[in-house]
């Protein structure tokens, strides 16, 4: 079993930066695609950034090219989501996610273990 644990979500107005950090826990690091989904309530999780262990491999949301960039540690088993110039239409709840394996993938269903979970608010 897989435990993720994130932090960093908060309160931030528009045209600022934010950073999640997400430590992972139950299997070897290296073994786990990382990523990060989000989601309003009512509505379905959307892919936002996938990093591999294999290669260092990254990919990011379309929306979020050039203004989030996802990194991980492997020292110290943690993924990072640095998430700068925040719209307000950022604002949702962001969840940390791991897969086992070597693909990114950016469909939520691939998906096997999540986080609790982190608000992020982007005010205007």
């Amino acid at each position: 079993q897989v435990q993720l644990v994130e932090s960093g979500g908060g309160l931030v107005q528009a045209g600022h930066s934010l950073s999640l950090s997400c430590a992972v826990s139950g299997r070897p690091f290296s073994t786990l695609v990382m990523g990060w989904f989000r989601q309003t309530p009512g509505n379905e999780r959307n892919f936002v950034a996938g990093t591999s262990w294999w290669r260092q491999g990254r990919k990011n949301a379309d929306a979020v090219k050039g203004r989030f960039t996802i990194s991980r540690d492997n020292a110290k088993n943690t993924v990072s989501l640095k998430m700068n110039s925040l719209k307000p239409d950022a604002t949702d709840v962001y969840y940390c996610v791991a897969r086992e394996g070597n693909s990114i993938y950016s469909a939520a269903n691939s998906y096997a273990y999540w986080g609790q979970g982190t608000q992020v608010t982007v005010s205007a």
